[in-house]
C-alpha cells in the first residue's frame, strides 16, 4: 500500500523538489527502505549507520511522534500519512 510521505525543505533536493512523496511498506522501517529505492542518500539523513532513526529527526505518524508508538516498527494502515520533521536547535532568549 502507497503512502504519503511529507518531506522538510532541507530533503527535497532529493526528491527533485518534491514536498510529498508517495512509499510501500507495512511499518516504518519500510517506507524508509522504500523511500532510499526512490531517492538514493534520503535513508542516511535520517537514519544512523545502525539503521535507528537519528536523534535529531522526528518521523510523525497521522501527527503522533513514532517514538511514543513502536518506532520503525510501527506498523501503517490505507490513509496514514507520515511527516519527516527535522529538529531545529539555536537561538537565544
Amino acid at each position: 500500500m502507497a503512502i504519503k510521505v511529507r518531506i522538510p525543505t532541507p530533503l527535497r533536493k532529493l526528491t527533485n523538489g518534491s514536498d510529498e512523496v508517495f512509499a510501500e511498506g507495512r511499518n516504518i522501517g519500510e517506507i524508509i527502505n522504500d523511500l532510499e529505492k526512490s531517492f538514493p542518500g534520503l535513508k542516511e539523513r535520517i537514519c544512523e549507520g545502525d539503521g535507528k532513526l537519528r536523534r535529531f529527526v522526528n518521523i510523525y505518524l497521522n501527527d503522533e511522534d513514532i517514538r511514543f508508538k513502536k518506532n520503525l516498527e510501527t506498523e501503517l494502515k490505507e490513509n496514514d500519512e507520515l511527516s519527516i520533521i527535522p529538529a531545529i536547535a539555536g537561538g537565544s532568549i
